[in-house]
């Protein structure tokens, strides 16, 4: 490496952040990372020259980790751009919306503050935009091929990129009016604007992806006709059934899904429609009811509504502080993880068991029926149950309810439907590799697996278009050929 003593010459150091008193007044991005200045070199020193860098098996699409640092490290930042670029398509959304498997596996973690990974690579992104690295992936030529993606997710943009540089002729189809998925109206612009994706779009728009918006497959459009007008059809419509809670009073006005909160909120920051009506959680009691990055995403939304209060309940236990025994690195630890939203006010509780929504005579929830419980040990084989602990039931105020709990598995009915595509016992599309049950018809992302990481997506639509490269021609080279299938345009 550049420096192999920076590890022990230098700490850990992340940019500093608006105060959150500032912060919350808009959903603009706070990190201050254009102030960082050299200091992301001095960052980028620490990687040790560790002989194996487990970074990489960490790394769902397997950056090359050590090496973008080391040329971050001497100034090379078109080098590092190159070396970042090759492996990931979409590093502008990893770099400010991934939690960092990679930083877990990093050996300089087992016994002091991992790298700033996730850091040096937006770092690298920004850079690589401002000084003109960053350029269409078109290809020398075309191979008449065409394949049709079916949602504009990391999943689906990924593979359309990687078939577009092989040549492929590539339609994307979004059922909004915009492109991007849950990266557009399910995560916080306060985390990913939409001008960062934009920018992407537009680039991959200028080597030859076409985007069609407003075209709700299996609705608007019958998915039996794509089937006849493209050579591939590809199912990319992520995993978009929420999970519920079937207690007493569901029903009741004020309780949502969190992604029609995080949704809407998206669409009112940058002036479009809303759809529905409207819901704002100003000077409300607001009760996030999940403890993951979605019902994170709540408070933050809630901060900047300015809430009159926020708590946030979850089922299980509060998680340890550090690395449990059972996780050992290089695995990714589930630990206590206080978000930037919740530094903007939250009161957070765990072991809580959801009973009951209370409302008034008007069918508006006014209060959240609750208790706390104690987790019983797991029988072998078994999952673990739970008891109520004995006159802990009470009511809490909650003027409106987001019910941030993860996803269930893609909508059956629409394109899977009309295309007669085989579900898995959890309701994913089943798959022999990325091939449905229908010949010329593929899937991947949350669709095909569930509910993931937006960087476990990208590499589903990665390792997905090689399939479809091989399923068109008989062969693909679509990594390999990388370099010198695709001219800057």
């Amino acid at each position: 490496m550049g420096k192999p003593t920076g590890f022990l010459e230098h700490g850990r150091e992340l940019p500093k952040k608006l105060d959150p008193s500032v912060r919350i007044e808009d959903n603009k991005e706070f990190v201050l990372n254009e102030e960082f200045g050299e200091k992301i070199n001095t960052q980028a020193s620490r990687c040790m020259d560790c002989g194996v860098p487990f970074c990489h098996n960490g790394c769902p699409i397997g950056n090359i980790i050590p090496e973008f640092n080391d040329a971050v490290y001497r100034d090379s930042w078109e080098e590092a751009w190159n070396i970042l670029s090759s492996t990931n398509n979409f590093p502008e959304f990893t770099g400010r919306v991934c939690p960092a498997p990679c930083e877990s596996a990093c050996v300089l973690g087992i016994n002091q503050d991992p790298i700033t990974i996730c850091n040096i690579e937006k770092t690298i992104v920004e850079t690589a935009y401002r000084e003109g690295y960053a350029k269409p992936k078109t290809p020398r030529s075309r191979t008449g091929k065409t394949v049709a993606v079916i949602g504009s997710g990391p999943a689906g943009l990924a593979a359309a990129e990687q078939l577009n540089s092989a040549g492929h002729s590539v339609t994307v189809f979004e059922r909004d009016e915009k492109v991007g998925g849950l990266l557009r109206f399910g995560i916080p612009d306060f985390k990913l604007g939409m001008d960062v994706i934009d920018r992407k779009i537009n680039l991959m728009a200028e080597a030859g992806v076409e985007f069609k918006v407003n075209q709700h497959i299996g609705v608007d459009v019958n998915a039996q006709q794509l089937r006849q007008e493209f050579d591939v059809v590809l199912l990319t419509g992520g995993s978009t059934v929420p999970r519920d809670l079937p207690i007493p009073g569901r029903e009741l006005e004020g309780v949502h899904f969190a992604m029609e909160f995080l949704g809407q909120n998206n669409r009112r920051a940058n002036d479009l429609e809303l759809k529905t009506e409207e819901i704002h959680a100003k000077d409300k009691h607001i009760v996030v009811i999940g403890g993951g990055d979605t019902g994170s995403d709540c408070v933050g939304t809630s901060n900047r509504h300015k809430a009159a209060s926020i708590t946030q309940v979850e089922i299980m236990p509060i998680p340890p502080e550090k690395r449990p025994a059972n996780m050992p690195w290089p695995q990714y630890p589930m630990i206590m993880k206080t978000t930037t939203s919740h530094e903007e006010g939250c009161e957070r509780h765990w072991n809580i068991l959801t009973k009951e929504f209370i409302g008034n005579e008007q069918g508006q929830v006014t209060g959240l029926r609750i208790a706390d419980i104690v987790w019983q040990d797991a029988k072998p084989g078994e999952r673990p149950g739970f008891d109520e602990v004995a006159n802990s039931e009470r009511v809490i105020p909650c003027d409106m309810a987001f019910l941030a709990m993860g996803f269930l598995h893609p909508e059956p009915t629409g394109v899977l439907a009309q295309l007669d595509i085989k579900l898995d016992e959890r309701g994913n599309v089943a798959s022999e590799g990325f091939a449905t049950n229908q010949k010329g018809v593929f899937a991947a992302g949350d669709m095909r697996t569930g509910q993931s990481l937006v960087v476990r997506c990208i590499n589903e639509g990665r390792e997905c278009a090689i399939a479809i490269d091989d399923f068109l021609m008989g062969n693909s080279n679509l990594e390999a050929k990388a370099d010198s299938l695709m001219l800057s345009a």
